[in-house]
């Protein structure tokens, strides 16, 4: 028996013993995607083929989540603090949205799922930019499940981003210091349109949010498993929104 924290797997690729029941399926699930470089060590081959296994755990997780009925999927992509990586990993990283949609878009398409992107985009090199681009334009009438990559993306950014916007309005006289609230905060967040998650997943055993969604995540339930990324798929998938199922949400009250 292999641990995954907060249930037990037997080893192997069988599938989950039950499925999800249709009521409540979480409405936005965001994953950590975290433990390719170490999948690949220990199989003893490169990190950047760990990357390109992840892009496989990537379609996976996304067709497990349209099966289940989610409504939104994001995937932590790329940190702001992922460019301390050496230049050989962040080019090959920076290369993955562009290989990953050339292969996977036209189905994405044909299964109404429409796709987005949050982060910063100015450092992002111009390929990466033109494949968000295209994928997000092409997919924008999909009325499916929205799969939203976090590409370049720090919570800690997002939120200074959104309090400099607010003091300007302050400074501008359009609103007064205590007239700012917490939808306003919230609104004015990458995830404006979107709701909070309501389940965070971590692969790769990490017990830590690195700087993901802080201020989305307030109330998220958690579920961290050993399994590193390019292992994740529709069984892992299906076992946590079953724990987020047995699990009672009181925001602070009581059940």
């Amino acid at each position: 028996m292999k641990k995954i924290f907060g249930f037990w797997r037997k080893k192997g690729n069988g599938s989950v013993s039950e499925r999800p029941g249709d009521d409540n399926i979480p409405k936005h699930v965001a994953i950590i995607m975290d433990g390719n470089g170490r999948w690949a060590r220990k199989l003893g081959l490169p990190r950047i083929v760990g990357h390109r296994n992840g892009m496989k755990a990537v379609k996976r997780a996304t067709i497990a989540a349209d099966e289940l009925g989610i409504s939104v999927l994001t995937l932590y992509a790329f940190s702001t603090e992922n460019w301390k990586r050496p230049k050989e990993e962040v080019d090959f990283l920076m290369s993955l949205p562009q290989e990953f949609l050339a292969l996977e878009l036209e189905e994405l398409i044909q299964k109404n799922v429409r796709v987005r992107m949050m982060g910063h985009t100015e450092e992002l090199p111009e390929h990466t930019i033109s494949a968000m681009e295209e994928a997000i334009e092409r997919t924008k009438n999909n009325t499916g499940l929205i799969l939203n990559f976090a590409l370049n993306y720090g919570s800690h950014r997002e939120i200074t981003e959104c309090v400099k916007d607010i003091a300007r309005e302050v400074k501008e006289g359009k609103i007064q210091p205590e007239e700012i609230t917490q939808d306003m905060i919230t609104s004015g967040l990458l995830t404006g349109e979107l709701p909070d998650p309501d389940l965070l997943i971590r692969t790769g055993g990490e017990l830590r949010l690195s700087n993901f969604m802080l201020w989305q995540t307030a109330y998220s339930e958690l579920w961290f498993t050993d399994l590193y990324w390019p292992e994740f798929g529709r069984e892992q998938l299906f076992a946590a929104v079953l724990e987020y199922q047995r699990r009672t949400r009181r925001y602070g009250g009581l059940s």
